[in-house]
């Protein structure tokens, strides 16, 4: 298992600035956990540009995409996936990188007018191909058509409101100064998740999640529920997932601990302690859950990605720095995809087969999109 001593050399890691340490050539598949145990998780591949997303593409795929640029992924964080396509949000260049798994071309979202994003952190693509894309610098979650047309918000539009003023020389039609503006909102979205005719979105400033009609993008209530308990309550909401039984899971960063509530918003359990022990969180961010209800937690600071069982018990880990030629580098976000597992077979070593795939976000170095096969020997 992890182990303190792990953990420990993983921070002093961070401090050090190994976030911009360029990893060192994997040798041969990379298992986990290592042997002798059975493996059950292989890194198979990264991205942080379009040329690395390309370069196994077939003579006929680049024909169909043609010529186009190098495109990078600056500071990714949320990732999700919908028909054949990866949809990373970037918040240093505030765009949406859109990785074509078929074709193996790379687009940029970057919207301009009403939609133009600011800080775009997370996004979640519906059926038919409707974008929700929470963005926290403008207090709202932008809708995009399948086509990437703005169809509105939930949320008011952050403003910028000048305080009173401390000169009696300047008039009140005057540009206030960067010190004389405090910005008006009315939440913080960070995380957003479709669920049936529901949307589901986490808010920072509220310390909830809002629960949203997803036909008129009303609010129906909010999460947790009344009363408000130490048990029950959130510290600092930041992601979602959601199980095959419906339970909403929250990734509490400031509150160390993964809560659990049925759809309704009643509390059921929580998980996870302030710490650098297995099973425990020092800033823990994305989370997601498979269908065995298997639950993926991301944590930026120790910089691995924990898994635990439904009952929130700690099962195994990967991509600590240290033991590892495959490491995560301040990871932020995980999702789950049993659609395409096909397209990422052919990274597998021999006789390894893919059950389903893990994505994770990196927001430095050299593998800004990771991706991990979950599975077991043949």
């Amino acid at each position: 298992m992890m182990g303190r001593a792990k953990i420990a050399a993983g921070l002093m890691c961070l401090a050090a600035g190994c976030a911009t340490t360029k990893p060192k050539a994997a040798k041969g598949p990379i298992f986990y956990p290592p042997a002798p145990n059975p493996p059950r998780l292989q890194f198979l591949v990264a991205y942080s540009d379009s040329e690395k997303f390309r370069e196994n593409a077939t003579s006929f795929q680049q024909f169909v995409v043609g010529a186009t640029p190098k495109r990078p992924i600056g500071k990714p964080y949320g990732v999700t996936v919908r028909h054949n396509q990866i949809f990373v949000c970037d918040t240093m260049l505030r765009t949406v990188t859109i990785m074509d798994l078929q074709k193996r071309g790379v687009q940029t979202f970057k919207p301009k007018g009403e939609g133009e994003l600011i800080l775009p952190i997370n996004i979640a693509v519906d059926e038919d191909g409707t974008r929700y894309v929470t963005d926290t610098a403008r207090g709202q979650v932008v809708v995009f058509s399948k086509e990437g047309e703005y169809k509105g918000a939930i949320g008011q539009l952050a403003t910028l409101m000048p305080t009173p003023h401390k000169s009696r020389m300047q008039s009140p039609e005057s540009t206030p100064s960067a010190k004389q503006v405090e910005i008006k909102i009315e939440m913080k979205p960070t995380d957003v998740l479709i669920a049936g005719d529901r949307l589901y979105v986490t808010d920072l400033k509220n310390q909830n999640v809002r629960v949203y009609n997803k036909a008129d993008l009303k609010l129906m209530f909010t999460i947790p529920s009344e009363p408000i308990t130490e048990t029950n309550k959130l510290f600092q909401p930041t992601n979602l997932a959601m199980d095959p039984q419906g339970r909403l899971y929250v990734s509490d960063t400031s509150g160390f601990r993964v809560q659990q509530y049925a759809p309704d918003g009643k509390h059921l359990r929580q998980f996870g302690a302030n710490g650098d022990s297995p099973g425990q969180f020092a800033l823990n961010k994305g989370v997601a859950v498979d269908r065995e209800g298997r639950i993926y937690v991301v944590d930026a600071k120790m910089e691995v990605c924990q898994i635990f069982d439904p009952e929130g018990r700690l099962l195994m880990w990967f991509g600590e720095a240290k033991g590892s030629d495959a490491f995560l580098t301040l990871p932020a976000k995980v999702a789950i995809d049993y659609d395409h597992v096909g397209l990422f077979q052919k990274y597998a070593a021999p006789g390894f087969e893919l059950e389903h795939v893990v994505i994770i976000t990196n927001q430095f170095g050299d593998r800004k999109v990771s991706i991990y096969g979950f599975g077991h020997k043949k």
